[in-house]
């Protein structure tokens, strides 16, 4: 069974940084029943159409982490070919460890893991989704039975999805990009592709 992992509470300890420099975490809000949120990533926009009818915990969640500023600066590190693009890991590993046990709970599955459509990863057990976010590449409907949620479709910039870089044989260790950010992924994965900024659209 393949795990889409986000990183665990036990390695909070091995994510440096100096949280006294960092703006304090906004309060989760309702989300507007449909937003859309534009990555201005290193191959051009990707905007994902949300619905908060969909997963609404995970919709509130998204915006959250958007207007927060999180995904700024995120790697897509874990691409699967015919399968999912995952993000969630913050190049600056301060703003990982403000953020990385901020767990949600579950939605039910109300829409199924159709091609395009965006998922929040999670560790396996329940309640435990976070920052990582998965585009679906294909069918995934073997994730509807593991408990995982669309909150949203990439409505614009698929063909830029496709650019994106796949080439390593595998994704960088989530531990270590945790504790070292920018600083491991430039020295062993310089290939890979980012997201610039991250922004709440009309």
């Amino acid at each position: 069974m393949l795990l889409l992992a986000v990183l665990s509470g036990a390695l909070l300890a091995a994510c440096g940084g100096d949280d006294k420099k960092q703006e304090p975490i906004p309060p989760a809000e309702p989300a507007p029943g449909t937003y859309r949120v534009k990555l201005e990533t290193t191959e051009g926009d990707i905007v994902i159409e949300v619905h908060r009818d969909w997963a609404p915990i995970g919709a509130d969640h998204f915006l959250r982490l958007v207007k927060a500023g999180y995904y700024d600066d995120c790697a897509f590190f874990r691409i699967v070919r015919n399968f999912v693009v995952q993000w969630g890991v913050n190049s600056d590993p301060a703003v990982t460890k403000r953020w990385i046990n901020k767990n949600i709970r579950d939605d039910p599955v109300l829409k199924s893991n159709k091609q395009w459509y965006v998922t929040f990863g999670t560790t396996g057990p329940p309640n435990t989704r976070s920052t990582h976010v998965f585009i679906n590449l294909k069918r995934n409907y073997g994730l509807d039975r593991q408990g995982f949620a669309p909150f949203g479709e990439v409505v614009e910039g698929r063909e830029v999805v496709g650019k994106l870089y796949s080439g390593y044989a595998s994704p960088p260790d989530q531990t270590v990009m945790a504790a070292q950010g920018r600083a491991y992924l430039q020295a062993r994965f310089p290939k890979l592709d980012y997201i610039k900024k991250a922004t709440v659209v009309e």
